[in-house]
């Protein structure tokens, strides 16, 4: 299976998974008003560019046009980045990344707030990754995905939010997508069982309304069909006997 590797594997996808790590970090401070979506996409290349032995594992994956996705307020996921795409004060911004680095690849995502925002949206906020923590906690050897969705779909309903069930998480290694598929919704104790070895991706994607999505007119973004705000957390992770190990930590 292509995503259950040896402990030397996953020792080496921890490499990028700092990397990956870093630059989100460092967006922390730097998304503000007034920069385009493209100037993110900028900076992650330039990053890039400094670890010559890595690459933007999104582009040309399935013919995406970019390095990264960058989805603004209502819009979910694969947001592709643009010059003419202004932040403004108080929006959301997700960011996706995936880097490939000695046949491997890691996945892994952050919203931040382009200012102050309202305390209903801080709370949008909270619940999307704190929902993502909750399910790292889950992964451990003998568990189900099922556990891991059931998890996630709990906490965010319980705080009057949706998981969006068009999309979902999934695993990673040799390559960036394959089983099991890992859904922010479920039953627990039903599913595929957790292995020694085996690496996944955890990624709630949470509005503040409905679940049901549209996509915009370039095929690739996707977004709330009520005009809702989302959010996206992700972190690559590899089920150890020690448990969860969060490469993208």
């Amino acid at each position: 299976m292509d995503n259950i590797l040896s402990l030397e594997e996953i020792k080496t996808m921890r490499i990028p998974g700092k990397v990956a790590a870093q630059f989100l970090k460092q967006l922390r401070r730097s998304i503000a008003p007034g920069m385009s979506t493209k100037d993110i996409e900028d900076h992650f290349d330039q990053m890039l560019t400094q670890h010559h032995d890595m690459e933007a594992a999104f582009k040309g994956y399935c013919d995406y046009p970019a390095s990264l996705c960058v989805s603004v307020n209502d819009e979910i996921i694969h947001g592709i980045p643009r010059r003419d795409h202004i932040i403004q004060k108080g929006d959301f911004v997700s960011v996706d990344l995936g880097i490939k680095y000695k046949g491997l690849f890691v996945d892994t995502a952050y919203t931040y707030t382009a200012g102050a925002v309202s305390n209903k949206d801080k709370k949008l906020l909270k619940v999307g990754h704190y929902a993502l923590l909750r399910a790292l906690k889950k992964v451990r050897i003998g568990a189900h995905i099922g556990d891991i969705g059931a998890t996630i779909q709990k906490y965010v309903e319980s705080h009057g939010c949706s998981v969006i069930r068009k999309f979902v998480g999934h695993g990673i290694g040799r390559v960036l997508h394959c089983p099991p598929e890992v859904p922010n919704f479920g039953i627990e104790n039903t599913g595929e069982i957790l292995k020694e070895g085996m690496v996944i991706a955890i990624e709630p994607m949470v509005t503040s309304g409905g679940y049901d999505v549209a996509f915009l007119d370039d095929g690739w973004t996707v977004k709330t069909k009520d005009n809702s705000l989302s959010v996206h957390f992700e972190h690559t992770i590899a089920v150890t006997r020690r448990g969860p190990y969060v490469i993208t930590a």
